[in-house]
């Protein structure tokens, strides 16, 4: 099955954190309907392991160190809690 079309899709930017990092970054969701909300993208299994997430900032949460990443992959099993910010238009 392929992805929705641009004009089918929304980007949240979303906040996460894991065991030794914060992480920022824009998650791009169908625009409406089924799993347009964050709760549900993430729940789903058949997506598999990784959110993919662009223009993105990681934080460690040891040192404070902060490093800008076009995308980063996330392991779902690595998430300890995930917040949406805002929903934006997608980057350029």
């Amino acid at each position: 099955m392929s992805e929705a079309g641009n004009g089918e899709q929304r980007c949240a930017r979303v906040r996460l954190e894991a065991a030794r990092y914060r992480i920022e970054g824009h998650l791009t969701l169908p625009r409406d309907g089924y799993r347009s909300r964050v709760s549900d993208y993430l729940n789903a299994t058949q997506r598999g392991p990784f959110l993919s997430l662009s223009d993105v900032t990681v934080q460690s949460l040891d040192d404070g160190k902060v490093e800008q990443h076009p995308f980063l992959a996330v392991s779902r099993s690595q998430i300890v809690f995930l917040v949406e910010l805002d929903t934006e238009p997608p980057p350029p």
